[in-house]
């Protein structure tokens, strides 16, 4: 835990834009805004990686609708899962999600 209140605010600050990065499109903002924080990159990545699967989700939606609410429903508990990580201040691999976070070249 930091002892030095200028610690203490960046983490803070980082837990701000790791918590942004499990809001839909919101997640390119600490993507471009944190670059040097590794636990804010880590967050933002896994975040783009929802958001992208949702993205997809809702485009095969469009033919085959009954899909759309199970599946995002399950995006859902994992950018809920992501968030609660974030509060508790570690980072924990999402199943599926990191793997394809880990693919993505930013």
């Amino acid at each position: 835990m930091p002892s030095e209140p200028g610690q203490v605010s960046e983490v803070r600050e980082s837990k701000r834009y790791a918590l942004l990065s499990y809001c839909f499109i919101l997640c390119i903002i600490p993507l471009i805004r944190k670059k040097n924080d590794a636990f804010v990159q880590f967050h933002a990545r896994q975040g783009l990686a929802i958001f992208l699967c949702e993205m997809a989700a809702f485009i095969v939606s469009i033919v085959l609708p009954f899909l759309m609410k199970p599946v995002l429903f399950i995006f859902g508990i994992l950018s809920l899962w992501g968030m609660l990580k974030v509060l508790k201040g570690g980072r924990s691999p999402l199943p599926f999600i990191h793997a394809l976070s880990e693919r993505l070249d930013i």
